[in-house]
């Protein structure tokens, strides 16, 4: 993470309610049609959840790892939330190897359990520690290798769509969640995470935040 941020809510200048968020769209600055469905960006949870959490991640950045748990916990609870992964590989060169060979066990179906195997390893990752945590959750080697080749110009096209949204939304670090109308630069707890959610159905379903609708 470049810079840690203070852990704390703040309306995103994104989904709601901001003069300059519509502005920024209008210029063709923030499309948040993109950000929210982008066909080839992993989504996990309900694919027809009620609230939307887009996560944008690093698999070399530390809180991205402490966060993952709690994050897992709160959206299999919770059951109404699509998750939406956005690789943003600024770390390390081996963050680029990390998300590429993530979005590779997509295309088998094995994105989630890369994604987590990933998460899981401790400290900085390198290309071999990645390939064998990738291996060890159940991902066709073979297979990878060669939808890595097959599918290179749409995995490099995602990643860059990936760092043009983080760069349109002024993001400086990992990890990042839009969820719902706010976007929290933190490293939350399951606590946070709920609240969070909590807050972003309320604002969705015309309630204000705690007044318990």
């Amino acid at each position: 993470m470049r810079r840690r941020s203070v852990l704390t809510f703040a309306a995103a200048a994104l989904f709601a309610p901001s003069l300059s968020a519509r502005v920024l769209a209008a210029a063709g600055l923030i499309d948040v049609q993109a950000i929210l469905n982008d066909r080839e960006a992993p989504v996990g949870g309900n694919p027809k959840g009620d609230v939307t959490i887009v996560a944008f991640l690093d698999y070399n950045c530390p809180f991205c790892k402490k966060v993952t748990p709690p994050l897992d916990k709160v959206v299999a609870a919770d059951g109404g939330v699509r998750l939406v992964y956005k690789d943003w590989p600024i770390l390390a060169e081996s963050s680029v190897d990390g998300a590429r060979m993530a979005l590779a066990a997509k295309y088998q179906g094995k994105y989630l359990q890369a994604h987590a195997a990933l998460m899981a390893v401790p400290g900085r990752n390198s290309r071999d520690r990645i390939a064998e945590a990738i291996r060890n959750a159940g991902v066709d080697m073979i297979r990878l290798d060669a939808d890595l080749k097959a599918h290179e110009s749409e995995i490099a096209a995602l990643i860059k769509r990936n760092r043009d949204e983080a760069d349109s939304l002024g993001l400086e670090g990992t990890p990042v969640f839009l969820i719902g109308p706010f976007k929290v630069a933190a490293a939350l707890d399951a606590v946070g995470f709920k609240r969070a959610v909590d807050q972003a159905r309320a604002r969705q379903n015309g309630a204000a935040p705690g007044d318990g609708k």
